[in-house]
């Protein structure tokens, strides 16, 4: 169990990080929400859709690459690995800003924001240096210092918070109380521009405090090295573009899809900001998967036997149990997190729910993906997500057109399930994991029931629904606590594995 407690600690920091930095992104949304109206807001869901699947591709897989040979047992030289990849990356990012600059005229067009050109080289620039940032936060991660990661990451969130602030609310203020004070930074036609401006400053300022990481390895090339890298981390490439497809085409092709352009952006608006509602399952799934890589590798290595599979049923099943957590938590005071977002936008907060079950589903994948990652049959996992699109795709193309947005959402959850139920059947065959199926189901049964009774239970008054639902999430962890048997003291005793 001391792998699982290990775990457990790096995701709990990792996840400060994430869930503190993810929650204050957060709460930008009921800025944004207010300030621009839905059109505006989609075409900020538009670009940030379209650059989530940049950053796949410009990073093509390298991250688990670098894990996986930096432990290899061929290459007992982590310092090359690190070296080799960054070199790969670096020269594919600068490749990818150089061009989107030279084209951000015709690239604006086709990014729904025509005649603005500035959006497309400040969103290039911006994901070209997190692509290349990731090979370093990777080597934080590998040392084992989730401290210095969270450090950086929630100094480039705080930063980029604090220049949206700036930006959309100081600068509006300054420039009405006392007019010309700001007229040599500020534009007040700008508008949206602010938040990708933002963004790339923020991104600019984490690369300069990853200087200690950059040049911490004396630089070594190995062309070798970099083939059988790139060997390994293609399929997981197409598995990166199917997953981030997965959660950003329908936010792609909806304009597409919906007859009325300017009716079909207002949508996609107000369809991203309910999302948000959604993002704190998202967090805690990134949390995890930040902590999970660098440990299955490591458990892989240094565990004998049985324990290597043990670790990452009890993985699982603790994962499961903390997301059904989050979950209710989530659902049950919905009535007060969804003034997160502008009231003109709680017409699409029935996609809440859909999505955090689907993003759930997500989680079990990654959870499963261990057995094609460990015999490296990264393959699978590309098969897996390209099943999942196609899914996808189809139920978008058949939904949307019938049920607008919410056909969106019922597209990812169907999409997930798919991909979580043919990676887990076809892992049995080949990496069999004994995952503790009875009691996960009983979780889930127990979390549903609850979850029920908190709606059953619903009075006028929103304080004793409130209060119950409280009680009700008690009664959950209570539950956990004495069938995992874990103390609310002692240290020493295990959870028991059944």
């Amino acid at each position: 169990m001391a792998g699982i407690k290990s775990l457990a600690k790096d995701t709990a920091i990792y996840g400060m990080s994430s869930i503190i930095g993810r929650f204050l992104n957060w709460c930008l949304v009921p800025m944004y929400t207010t300030l621009f109206d839905s059109t505006e807001y989609g075409i900020v869901t538009y670009i940030y859709s379209i650059t989530a699947l940049l950053l796949i591709i410009l990073t093509y897989g390298m991250e688990t690459g670098f894990f996986r040979f930096a432990n290899h047992e061929d290459w007992n030289n982590p310092g090359m690995v690190y070296s080799t990849s960054m070199t790969s990356i670096g020269v594919t990012s600068t490749i990818f800003m150089v061009l989107s600059c030279l084209f951000c005229v015709q690239l604006s067009n086709l990014a729904e924001c025509p005649g603005h050109p500035s959006y497309i080289w400040m969103m290039a620039i911006a994901v070209g240096v997190d692509a290349y940032t990731a090979i370093p936060f990777s080597y934080i991660r590998f040392k084992k210092r989730p401290v210095r990661f969270a450090t950086l990451k929630l100094i480039n969130i705080g930063l980029n918070i604090g220049l949206n602030l700036f930006f959309l609310i100081l600068c509006p203020w300054l420039d009405k109380v006392a007019p010309g004070s700001v007229d040599m930074f500020y534009n007040p036609d700008f508008g949206i521009g602010y938040i990708f401006l933002s963004n790339m400053i923020s991104s600019l300022v984490t690369l300069l405090m990853l200087y200690p990481e950059i040049t911490s390895e004396t630089w070594a090339f190995n062309g070798e090295l970099l083939k059988r890298m790139l060997r390994y981390s293609f399929p997981l490439l197409i598995l990166g573009i199917a997953g981030v497809m997965n959660q950003s085409i329908d936010k792609i092709i909806y304009p597409w899809l919906v007859t009325d352009h300017a009716q079909a952006m207002a949508d996609l608006g107000i369809y991203g900001a309910n999302y948000k509602i959604a993002i704190v399952m998202v967090m805690f799934i990134q949390a995890f998967r930040f902590a999970y890589e660098p440990f299955i590798f490591a458990n892989n290595k240094e565990a004998d036997g049985s324990r290597k599979t043990e670790a990452y049923s009890e993985a699982m099943k603790f994962f499961i149990i903390f997301a059904l957590f989050i979950f209710m938590g989530v659902m049950f005071y919905i009535d007060i997190l969804k003034y997160f977002i502008s009231p003109a936008y709680f017409s699409g907060l029935k996609v809440v729910p859909i999505i955090m079950i689907a993003e759930l589903f997500f989680g079990i994948f990654f959870n499963l993906s261990v057995w094609y990652k460990l015999t490296d049959k990264t393959i699978w996992g590309t098969w897996f997500s390209l099943g999942g699109l196609a899914v996808t795709l189809l139920l978008n193309i058949i939904l949307v057109p019938r049920m607008g947005y919410m056909g969106c959402a019922w597209a990812a959850f169907f999409c997930y399930a798919t991909m979580m139920v043919a990676s887990y059947f076809t892992g049995r065959k080949r990496f069999p994991i004994p995952y503790q199926i009875g009691r996960i189901t009983s979780y889930v049964i127990i979390a549903a029931a609850l979850y029920g009774l908190g709606l059953v239970t619903t009075t006028p008054s929103p304080i004793i629904n409130y209060g119950v639902r409280a009680v009700l999430l008690a009664i959950y962890i209570a539950i956990v606590m004495r069938r995992e048997q874990i103390p609310l003291i002692h240290k020493n005793i295990q959870p028991k594995i059944q």
